[in-house]
């Protein structure tokens, strides 16, 4: 009788969710559009930065510099003089303005150490921020090319062999689609799970079932499973036909293995949008309650920013958060092709996370329920 009933609660709330155009278009959005929009338009990612240069050496070496500035990073050098760069900048045509002063290739093959004045437009944060890494990085490396070349001493013993892994070609789409994908897959089941309880408390619905023989934890577990069989279901096709299909982003491990930690992160979530939709009154009040649970989630769980940079308060604080966890077995699974044995602990995590806010909400609900009797 528990199974039965709660397979036709789940049942009834998949028919609630086929009925709300508005809630099928959010999840057909963000697990189409949302993903191919993150996976395409990277914020790290320079793209067409304005460049100009103040070239006063006219060398064989400032022009491999500026011939090596060159799209998709950059836009083709503008070549200026002095008098252009301040008003060029001020009028916000250049992002960066090198100047590259008189006989610097001389003091290059002299062994001296010739300054490079590299001007930023910093009012242009994120390209200011991750640009000026990227003019350091290529004009170092012509440099040290035309003096291994110029002069037999330069050359090194030792050489660098960079090999990245798991991301060979250094594509953000390959990032950037897989970590909206389990962004998505945790936000979905929250607003899911939530709006469902507090769709039902506005419309009355929820005094109809304690008048039937169904109990507070039937109703909450055919709420996480329909929900669960919804977002997984969508994050199947995500995985599939947009990350797959069109961005042509490889997954390099299991993903079975994937969706099981998925299917106990969302067990976490859903019982967490339950105990938000407890706490909220009405509609509004559950959207602002989102607002404050969603984005310190995926800001703070290590998806977007790796979670060693931050404090370690922080750090430990997010241990007791599922999306903490399932963002790194996510990461092992889909990028690096980690197996069970290595992400065993994030599982274990999960189980126990999830069991504790599924009681807490639980408990929660019945309160809540009592108070409705």
């Amino acid at each position: 009788m528990f199974t039965a009933n709660t397979w036709r609660l789940g049942i009834k709330e998949l028919w609630s969710l086929w009925r709300d155009p508005a809630m099928l278009a959010l999840i057909v959005y963000v697990f189409t559009a949302g993903v191919y929009t993150a996976a395409t338009a990277m914020p790290e990612t320079l793209s067409n930065a304005p460049i100009a240069i103040v070239d006063e050496d006219r060398s064989p070496l400032s022009g491999r510099i500026a011939s090596a500035l060159y799209p998709p990073h950059f836009t083709p050098p503008w070549m200026i003089d002095w008098a252009q760069m301040d008003p060029g900048m001020d009028a916000g045509h250049y992002t960066f303005v090198l100047v590259i002063p008189h006989g610097f290739q001389r003091d290059v093959l002299a062994g001296r150490a010739p300054d490079l004045q590299l001007n930023v437009d910093a009012t242009r944060m994120r390209q200011a921020f991750v640009g000026s890494g990227y003019v350091q990085q290529i004009v170092m490396g012509e440099i040290d090319e035309f003096a291994r070349h110029e002069r037999a001493a330069a050359v090194l013993p030792v050489e660098l062999a960079l090999r990245a892994r798991f991301n060979p070609a250094l594509e953000p789409s390959w990032f950037g689609s897989l970590v909206e994908v389990i962004n998505h897959i945790a936000m979905l089941s929250i607003i899911l799970a939530g709006a469902a309880l507090v769709r039902e408390r506005e419309r009355g619905t929820v005094e109809h079932l304690l008048v039937m023989p169904v109990t507070p934890a039937q109703i909450m577990l055919a709420k996480a499973w329909s929900t669960s069989l919804v977002v997984l279901l969508a994050a199947w096709i995500s995985l599939t036909f947009i990350v797959q299909g069109v961005l042509r982003v490889p997954v390099a491990g299991s993903l079975p293995l994937f969706f099981a930690g998925a299917t106990l992160c969302l067990f976490a979530t859903s019982a967490m949008g339950i105990f938000l939709a407890t706490v909220a009154r009405n509609m509004p009040q559950f959207a602002m309650l989102m607002m404050l649970t969603i984005v310190p989630l995926e800001m703070l769980s290590g998806g977007g920013t790796p979670r060693e940079s931050m404090p370690g308060i922080v750090q430990t604080l997010m241990l007791a958060a599922p999306t903490t966890h399932f963002v790194e077995l996510g990461q092992a699974i889909l990028f690096r092709g980690a197996g069970l044995d290595v992400v065993w602990r994030p599982f274990a995590w999960l189980a126990v996370i999830g069991t504790v806010l599924f009681a807490l909400s639980l408990r929660r609900f019945r309160r809540t329920i009592g108070r409705m009797a």
